[in-house]
C-alpha cells in the first residue's frame, strides 16, 4: 500500500513537472510574439527563455520565495535576497556554530546556559549569528568626576 501511495505521489509530481515546463514553454511563446520575433531570433529566445524559466524554477526553494514575500522585496533585491538564502541552505548548520554548540564550548551550565540559549535563539529567529550571541555587551566605563 506504501508503494502504491508512493509511485501516485511520484507520478503526480512528475505531471505536474511536465506541466509546468509545457506552461513555460507557453509563456515564452507568448513573449516572444509580444517582441513579434520570428526565425532564428524567435527561437533563440524560446530556448534561453525555457531555460531560464527551468533553472529559476528548479534553484529557488519555497522558504527563499517566502522569506522574499514576507519582507515584501521585488526586482534585483528579491533576486539577490533568494541568491544569499539558497547560499546558506546550501551551507547548512555547518556554517554557523549553533548555540548549543557555543554553550558547550563556552562551558556553561545551569542558569547560565539556559539564559545564553534563550538569547541565542531568539538572536537566530532575528537573523543574528550565534557567534554574536556569544560576545557580551562591553560594559560602560565608569564616568569620571
Amino acid at each position: 500500500m506504501k508503494k502504491l501511495l508512493t509511485l501516485l505521489a511520484l507520478g503526480l509530481t512528475m505531471t505536474f513537472g511536465v506541466a509546468h515546463a509545457a506552461d513555460a514553454g507557453a509563456d515564452c511563446a507568448a513573449k516572444a510574439a509580444e517582441k513579434k520575433l520570428a526565425g532564428a531570433a524567435k527561437a533563440s529566445f524560446e530556448k534561453k527563455c525555457v531555460a531560464d524559466a527551468a533553472g529559476a524554477a528548479a534553484t529557488t526553494s519555497p522558504v527563499c520565495e517566502k522569506s522574499a514575500a514576507d519582507k515584501k522585496l521585488a526586482g534585483a533585491a528579491k533576486a539577490s535576497h533568494i541568491k544569499k538564502c539558497m547560499a546558506d541552505e546550501k551551507a547548512g548548520p555547518a556554517a554557523a556554530p549553533s548555540c548549543e554548540t557555543v554553550a558547550a564550548d563556552k562551558k556553561l551550565a545551569g542558569a547560565a546556559k539556559t539564559s545564553f540559549m534563550k538569547k541565542c535563539q531568539a538572536d537566530e529567529k532575528a537573523g543574528a549569528k550565534p557567534e554574536a550571541a556569544a560576545k557580551p555587551a562591553a560594559a560602560a566605563p565608569a564616568a569620571k568626576k
